[in-house]
């Protein structure tokens, strides 16, 4: 199979999800009274190993970290599309008893199997990674996760794909189909005055708006629509040029959780930009 060449930006993330996951299963493993159960939830897994293109070889993926970190995670929900991909993680994580591969459609899945089994009334948390490559997630997945108060999130915002493929300079020639993808991930069209604006301008002609417009937008809509308390400002991930290639968001309803990924993010913001 071909394993996924990740560049640097993609490693920083990594390590990101790793500090974290460390430091939400050691908070949560040491509560008592009552005891709470964590959970870690990758939504879209791959096959748990991916190239590094600055080591020149195989590095692990936030599956094999997540397994990594002590104390260990409850449970863990791995989740994968790709058949070969989700074929070859069930076999790094064949010896885990409580960790469990879907080759599914994550949006399916956790709506249906695996935030089920994280309620806030049987003492039950989880820990998210949705890193998809483009827009394949479903709001409903995200409205939830807000609704249910025991699942905190880490969210690749892709703004490339949204670039590349929705918000172009004359939205008039964006097809159909790429603006029901750009819906289905934000929920609704309350995208485009975000997206495009006529202030300032004499003609009134839509103007396209910038990145952080967008994102800032959405950060909004993670608090006041799908009702997550604290969603800290998110990172962008930048080549060695400085161009960004998505937002890293992060969402709770815990202040604690946001300050840590907020120490987090800011430690992490300039690594490998030359």
């Amino acid at each position: 199979m071909r394993f996924d060449v990740i560049n640097y930006w993609s490693e920083v993330k990594l390590d990101i999800l790793r500090e974290y996951a460390q430091a939400y299963s050691t908070i949560l493993a040491a509560q008592k009274n009552p005891t709470l159960d964590h959970i870690y939830i990758d939504g879209f897994a791959g096959a748990g190993i991916h190239f590094s293109k600055q080591r020149k070889g195989f590095v692990p993926g936030s599956p094999l970290n997540a397994l990594s970190i002590d104390p260990p995670f409850k449970e863990f929900h791995l989740i994968d599309l790709d058949q070969q991909k989700s074929d070859y993680l069930q076999t790094l994580v064949r010896e885990q008893p409580n960790a469990f591969v879907y080759n599914e459609d994550c949006n399916k899945v956790l709506l249906e199997k695996v935030f089920p089994r994280c309620r806030f009334e049987q003492y039950k948390r989880a820990l998210s990674v949705l890193d998809p490559y483009g827009l394949h997630l479903n709001w409903q997945v995200l409205k939830l996760a807000g609704q249910m108060k025991s699942v905190e999130i880490f969210l690749n915002f892709p703004v490339a794909d949204m670039n590349r493929n929705v918000l172009w300079m004359n939205p008039k020639d964006v097809e159909q189909d790429q603006i029901e993808r750009m819906n289905t991930f934000w929920g609704d069209d309350s995208w485009r005055p975000v997206a495009y604006s006529t202030s300032g301008n004499l003609f009134g002609f839509e103007e396209k708006t910038d990145n952080i417009t967008v994102a800032k937008a959405f950060q909004k809509r993670l608090r006041d629509v799908a009702g997550f308390s604290y969603v800290p400002e998110p990172l962008p991930m930048r080549n060695s040029k400085s161009a960004i290639i998505y937002y890293l968001f992060f969402a709770s309803q815990k202040p604690v959780a946001a300050n840590i990924v907020t120490q987090i993010f800011s430690k992490y913001k300039n690594r490998g930009i030359e």
